[in-house]
């Protein structure tokens, strides 16, 4: 990385961050990367960022609600939508009296480059923030600690899936998981003067989802179109992998998350032009509706009975042709190697007539914060274009992690409905915890 100076400059909280060139995503040998991390190289201009991630109170004042599901003045917004955080940032420039950024019509947003408001940073402006000259898997080097340096799933360190059971050659031990957003700036920020890069909230920021243009860029902006929103750093309920300065979340922009939030941006030059609109994905609404799961306990699989209970939908459990094992350490041990490689395990379930089906129910167990492998070949099998998607996971405490990003990325084109996470069996609550999911939904028999 050849960052120009040091941050010095701090204007309204934000910080000014030195244009300069770096790599951007992750190399082969980083544990952990997603395939759509490809390393390459991306010039950035100087622009300025805040210090902190947007607090409740500052939300509130100007939007005059707070959607935060772990309410607190001052902790980190988060349940907002990105078209509630491109709202916000509307709003703080009226109030400063700024040229907004964004011209906002229902799903329709534009963007003028021109304007000197406040803004999210692009993926590219972010992840050189959060790296502040650091080529490392985080900005604290090569792992991070939930103790002294970032706010997450302090139980699952980085490289924990692969070492469960032998933690030796771990760089950083289980720690605390403190189950709630912190107050922004508990923890010393990075070189550059940012807190909670890592974890905290992940938070929104403007590019559509998609594939890196590899080419040498200037200030990239994402793809030209999509129907996703991109979120960067991870959250308090996610492991340490899914903090990784490269890695990247993916979601509908009009979906919401307990752990995503965001941070301002401003402008440090004129720059010119206008950019995109939101592609919305509709939903046709046609069709009957489907439940598919995957279960290995049968956790997940009485949640799916209750479901059928309660609708009389139709009900297709995906069985893998080489099942796993039934030996709990040893299926973590396999699911972790599978979701390291992103293997597509074969199916022994065919669902024949997919395309009379409007709507999946796809249900899961969380494994290692993120869908089982299976998942990922059943959505690879069939085109899901225009269909909803509603995910419903048991868990043992890590709720719906990684997994709606998950499958948001590996179904574009669907829409996604409101998740439902199932603590293991779900107890003597599961026929009205899932009752009230359904009805959230708008699905009944």
């Amino acid at each position: 990385m050849n960052a120009a100076t040091t941050p010095s400059d701090v204007r309204d909280g934000l910080v000014s961050i030195p244009g300069g060139t770096f790599s951007m995503g992750s190399p082969a040998d980083e544990g952990w990367r997603g395939e759509d991390e490809a390393l390459h190289e991306v010039e950035v201009s100087g622009f300025f960022l805040a210090s902190f991630e947007t607090t409740q109170a500052d939300y509130e004042r100007l939007m005059g609600a707070n959607p935060s599901a772990n309410a607190g003045a001052g902790l980190p917004v988060e349940s907002v939508t990105w078209y509630d955080a491109a709202a916000y940032c509307n709003a703080l420039s009226a109030e400063a009296g700024l040229s907004p950024a964004y011209a906002i019509d229902g799903a329709t947003v534009t963007w003028d480059l021109s304007a000197d408001g406040y803004r999210l940073p692009t993926e590219a402006e972010w992840e050189y923030a959060c790296r502040a000259g650091t080529t490392t898997p985080f900005n604290t080097q090569t792992s991070i600690s939930p103790d002294t340096e970032a706010n997450y799933y302090g139980t699952y360190p980085y490289g924990i899936e692969e070492n469960y059971f032998s933690q030796g050659g771990l760089e950083t031990r289980p720690g605390v998981y403190r189950q709630t957003p912190i107050e922004p700036g508990s923890f010393a920020p990075n070189a550059w003067g940012l807190f909670d890069m890592h974890g905290n909230v992940a938070e929104w920021v403007w590019d559509y989802y998609g594939p890196y243009d590899e080419a040498v860029q200037i200030d990239p902006t994402g793809a030209p179109t999509g129907a996703l929103r991109v979120n960067r750093g991870g959250g308090w309920n996610d492991f340490a992998k899914s903090l990784r300065s490269a890695y990247r979340a993916a979601l509908p922009a009009d979906g919401a998350s307990p752990s995503v939030g965001f941070r301002v941006a401003r402008n440090a030059a004129a720059k010119t032009g206008v950019l995109g609109a939101q592609v919305a994905t509709t939903a046709t609404g046609d069709g009957d509706v489907l439940v598919a799961f995957f279960s290995w306990s049968g956790n997940t699989r009485g949640i799916a009975q209750e479901i059928a209970r309660q609708t009389g939908f139709d009900v297709v459990e995906l069985e893998c042709e080489q099942p796993y094992s039934s030996d709990y350490n040893t299926v973590l041990e396999e699911a972790q190697r599978d979701q390291n490689v992103q293997a597509r395990p074969a199916l022994a379930t065919r669902v024949g007539d997919m395309d009379r089906y409007g709507t999946v129910l796809l249900g899961y167990p969380n494994w290692w914060a993120s869908i089982p492998m299976p998942i990922a070949s059943f959505l690879g099998s069939y085109d899901f274009s225009g269909k909803t998607i509603v995910p419903f996971c048991s868990h043992g405490g890590g709720r719906l992690g990684q997994s709606v990003s998950a499958i948001s990325k590996l179904a574009q084109n669907a829409t996604l409905g409101e998740g439902l996470s199932v603590h293991y069996s779900g107890g003597s609550g599961l026929a009205a915890d899932v009752s009230a999911w359904l009805e959230r939904n708008g699905i009944g028999r």
